[in-house]
């Protein structure tokens, strides 16, 4: 009784290793439709597929997603996207880049909550 409270604790601390598109779109943000035209327009965006062609996206194709959103917040074309993501020097810094945007909109909305207090 013991072993299975504990493999069951154990499992929900395991990270997941894929996600359904429509996990992967409440993590992102954005539809599964415009996840699906990323797919056909983006070729580093391949998610797996089992035998009945359900994709599976993992946390690597996740972060690809943000960066995606990142840069086309940042006024890129498709071309300029795919461009951008063909270097895997480029995708690091890119992660990089979108990792600090995000905490600094995190400390900007903080910061406006804190205005309004006063």
């Amino acid at each position: 009784m013991i072993i299975g409270i504990l493999l069951k604790i154990f499992i929900k601390k395991m990270k997941k290793q894929f996600y359904t598109i429509a996990e992967a779109a409440d993590k992102t943000g954005i539809s599964m439709s415009k996840i699906r035209f990323w797919e056909k327009e983006i070729p580093q965006l391949k998610p797996h597929r089992n035998e009945q062609q359900t994709r599976f996206y993992t946390i690597e194709d996740i972060e690809l997603i943000k960066n995606i959103i990142f840069l086309q917040n940042n006024n890129l074309t498709l071309e300029g996207i795919r461009e951008k993501l063909r270097s895997k020097n480029n995708f690091d810094d890119l992660s990089r880049k979108r990792q600090i945007s995000d905490e600094l909109n995190s400390i900007r909305d903080k910061l406006k909550g804190l205005l309004k207090l006063l």
